[in-house]
């Protein structure tokens, strides 16, 4: 090489050495000073999408154990509500029993029958003011709560319907009926294709079009035609939900998500999932305004996983007590066989609130354990490893020095130059 001043090659390396030196020293310091060895796109890609869908995942599941916890809450105060309501019928057994017995005067009898009817009054009354969050717990809404717990995807969540039957001397109790599950739903294809190819997709923004978008028919022949405010396929899915059919919830997903890869997995569409077997779905024009959609329908064994009380065909027994009294023996004996049936059907109402506690108790637990799981799979991607960092630290502090030591040589080297001009 030539000995020149044009250029001083070797100052030039040693500059580009300590710039990616002092490059790497602040990573490992932000590393350090973070505790994520991840953080920006540049650190990792792939590692940063991972790391935020697990943390999507985490915030889901964090929450869906307190979802469940709030609706064992519920279950709880309709359960005590109920113990109470035991307490007072057992008390009207007694007073029933005595008054049967015929050796009562019809002064005592009336005396007996006006603690009977404060008995009913206050079973009307724990029906009418027993509240969760400022909300009335015994309505009888078809609807019921729904106990929703999930990681934030369609196939990791599922719904628990909470059914809280009347609670008035009239309807007093509640049993027949049972316990159903299902992740079978209804998937409407809102996607365009040509040669099985997908071309344009419906979006959650998409205007709608046309007459009827969905007719959903209950068992008395009552219908739900969704054309009053659903404007968009995100409007449609929130008014379907809202109006809350019992059984059936609406979400807007992928047809690869539910099961459904014909013609096309990404096809994106309206799944109904339906747990009410008295309700019925039929499906009219559906269309994207801009691709005109079609509206392939299929059915899903991926849709959410949804366990809902279904009433016994004709209705649920229940016992009613308003028309009962004590005046006389034969009252008596009559209101007495009434009182029994109805302890018998408040404690099957007890047996389904209790399943139902025991269940979203065991739902918060699996909740709980996946999300430390899933926490941990985030952390052994994201955390800094201190041992490697510190390490790193050391190794670039060392070459910080040694390349400006280097680069200080460098340009000491081509003043020797100068010698050869004396």
């Amino acid at each position: 090489m030539p000995l020149g001043v044009l250029n001083n090659l070797s100052a030039l390396a040693a500059e580009n050495n300590l710039n990616n030196t002092q490059a790497s020293l602040q990573n490992v310091l932000q590393q350090l000073s973070s505790g994520s060895q991840i953080n920006s796109g540049s650190d990792n890609a792939a590692g940063l999408s991972i790391i935020n869908g697990l943390q999507a995942n985490s915030t889901a599941l964090t929450q869906s154990a307190t979802n469940a916890s709030e609706g064992v809450g519920m279950l709880q105060v309709a359960d005590g509500a109920l113990s109470q309501v035991t307490n007072l019928l057992n008390r009207a057994v007694t007073l029933a029993t005595e008054t049967a017995n015929g050796t009562l005067n019809s002064s005592q009898s009336a005396a007996a029958n006006q603690e009977y009817q404060s008995i009913l009054s206050e079973i009307n009354t724990i029906g009418q003011t027993t509240t969760y969050n400022s909300s009335q717990v015994f309505t009888g809404s078809a609807s019921g709560v729904n106990i929703y717990t999930g990681d934030s995807s369609t196939t990791g969540s599922s719904i628990d319907n909470l059914y809280f039957a009347p609670l008035s001397s009239s309807t007093v109790g509640d049993s027949g009926g049972t316990v159903v599950q299902s992740s079978s739903g209804q998937f409407f294809d809102l996607s365009k294709d040509t040669s099985g190819a997908l071309t344009t997709a419906a979006k959650a923004s998409d205007a709608i079009t046309g007459g009827i978008k969905f007719t959903i028919t209950n068992a008395d022949g009552t219908t739900h035609n969704f054309t009053t405010t659903a404007t968009t396929l995100s409007g449609l899915v929130q008014e379907i939900n809202k109006d809350g059919i019992p059984g059936v919830t609406a979400s807007l997903t992928t047809a690869g998500a539910v099961g459904y890869t014909t013609p096309n997995a990404a096809d994106t569409g309206i799944l109904l999932t339906n747990t009410n077997s008295t309700v019925a779905i039929a499906n009219a024009t559906l269309a994207d305004t801009t691709t005109g959609a079609t509206t392939a329908v299929a059915t899903s064994t991926k849709a959410t996983e949804t366990i809902t009380y279904q009433q016994a065909a004709g209705g649920d027994t229940t016992s009613n007590l308003a028309t009962t009294d004590l005046l006389n023996a034969g009252d008596a004996q009559t209101a007495l066989t009434t009182i029994n049936a109805a302890i018998s059907n408040v404690a099957a109402q007890r047996g389904y609130l209790g399943a139902q506690v025991n269940t979203l108790n065991a739902v918060s637990q699996v909740e709980t354990t996946q999300q430390q799981n899933v926490q941990a799979a985030q952390n052994s991607i994201q955390a800094t490893d201190y041992a490697q960092a510190t390490s790193n630290l050391s190794k670039y502090e060392i070459l910080s020095q040694t390349g400006i030591s280097a680069l200080a040589q460098a340009n000491s080297l081509q003043q020797e130059v100068t010698k050869l001009l004396q």
